[in-house]
């Protein structure tokens, strides 16, 4: 699937971000990766100083991080993450 760094591309991560367990938050802060994951609370973090591009590529990071059930995601967030995360075995 193509990434495009798009504010509706970021918000469609946001969407999918919300069927998950964990929670995003956009703080201030100088995290060295520009997100910090705390998986005791189930709260991610990313510096709300980044631009669309960054927020895109930390929200990337961090799913590909986390366990996500996709059997727990709606219709639409379900193929998205599939299309993102998913890669095709051909034989």
């Amino acid at each position: 699937m193509e990434i495009k760094y798009t504010k509706h591309f970021l918000n469609k991560l946001e969407d999918l971000f919300s069927e998950t367990e964990y929670q995003l938050r956009y703080e201030k802060g100088s995290f060295n990766s520009g997100y910090c994951i705390l998986h005791n609370n189930k709260v991610a973090v990313v510096n709300k100083y980044y631009t669309t591009e960054g927020k895109i590529n930390c929200l990337l990071d961090i799913l590909r991080n986390i366990r996500v059930d996709a059997k727990t995601l709606g219709d639409k967030n379900q193929k998205l993450y599939l299309g993102l995360f998913q890669t095709a075995i051909e034989l």
